[in-house]
C-alpha cells in the first residue's frame, strides 16, 4: 500500500476584499523563518504591492504562534534569510508603498518580532507577547530590532529588552503604545481585518503618500522635514482624489475612490 505525503505551503495567502491576509505556515516551529518561508513572504509581498486591487497586507501565524524568528537548525547552512536588499522575509529593510499589520498570537520572538517592528500597525492578543533574545544566542538584533525598538518604546525598557533577552506581554506593549488593538485569544486578525477595512475606506493614493512621508522625514528636524515632504505631498492636491473627496463631503455621502 502506497502513502501519499502533502507538502503543505509555507506561506498560506488569501484576498479579503482588498486585503492580502498573508500566513506564516511552518507551526511545527513557531513559523520559524527560513530560506523558503522567507522567498514565500517576499513573493507575497512583491504580489501586495503590485496588485492595484490590493490595499492593504496583513501578515500573520498559523497554529498559535506569529513566528519564532529565523530558524536557528537552518542558520549554519542557510545564513540569514534576507531576500535581496530587502531583509528578513524581504520585509524589515524594504521599501513599500501599501500598508501591512501584524495580526500576533502567542510568540513573535528574534526575526518574528523584526518583522513586526516593520509593520505600520499592531494587533495582538492579550496572550501574546514579543521578545529580542538574540544577545542570549550571541547574536545582535539586526534586521531592525536594534534599530526600531527604541523609538516605539520608552528608552530605557527597549533597552532592558534588548540587554537582557528579557519578553514583553502584549498587555504591557499595549500600555506603551506598541499594540494598536489588543484582543482576546484568537482574535488578532478579526482586529487587523476591521483595522484594514478602516484603511481602505480612505483614498488609496492619500493612504500611500501618508506613508511615503513618514518614512522620507523619519529623524529630521521640522524644518527638513517639511523641505522632505512637500515635493512629495504637493502633487496631491491636485489629483482627482482630492477632488472627490471634496466633493462628496459636499455632496454628504462615501467618496468613490479610484485606485
Amino acid at each position: 500500500m502506497s502513502t501519499h505525503t502533502t507538502t503543505q505551503p509555507v506561506v498560506l495567502t488569501s484576498r479579503r476584499d482588498g486585503v492580502l491576509v498573508i500566513t506564516l505556515n511552518r507551526p511545527h516551529v513557531r513559523n520559524a523563518v527560513d530560506r523558503a518561508l522567507a522567498g514565500a513572504v517576499d513573493r507575497a509581498l512583491t504580489l501586495l504591492e503590485d496588485d492595484p486591487e490590493l490595499d492593504v497586507g496583513i501578515l500573520t501565524g498559523a497554529g498559535g504562534h506569529f513566528c519564532s524568528g529565523m530558524d536557528l537548525k537552518a542558520f549554519p547552512d542557510e545564513g540569514v534569510p534576507r531576500v535581496a536588499d530587502r531583509g528578513l522575509a524581504g520585509l524589515t529593510r524594504a521599501r513599500r508603498s501599501k500598508p501591512v499589520i501584524a495580526a500576533v498570537e502567542g510568540a513573535a520572538v528574534a526575526g518574528g518580532f523584526e518583522l513586526v517592528l516593520a509593520c505600520d500597525l499592531i494587533t495582538a492578543a492579550d496572550t501574546a507577547f514579543f521578545s529580542l533574545p538574540e544577545v542570549a544566542r550571541g547574536l545582535v538584533a539586526s534586521e531592525g530590532g536594534a534599530i526600531r525598538l527604541p523609538g516605539r518604546l520608552p528608552h530605557h525598557l527597549a533597552m532592558e529588552m534588548l540587554l537582557t533577552a528579557s519578553p514583553l506581554s502584549a498587555p504591557d506593549a499595549a500600555r506603551h503604545g506598541l499594540v494598536n488593538r489588543l484582543t482576546g485569544e484568537g482574535g488578532a486578525l478579526d482586529a487587523a481585518l476591521a483595522l484594514a477595512g478602516r484603511i481602505r475606506a480612505n483614498s488609496p493614493e492619500a493612504v500611500r503618500i501618508s506613508r511615503r512621508v513618514v518614512e522620507a522625514t523619519r529623524g529630521c528636524d521640522d524644518q527638513a522635514a517639511f523641505s522632505v515632504q512637500d515635493p512629495i505631498t504637493a502633487p496631491v492636491f491636485r489629483t482627482d482624489s482630492a477632488a472627490e473627496g471634496a466633493l462628496a463631503f459636499c455632496e454628504k455621502r462615501p467618496p468613490a475612490w479610484t485606485p
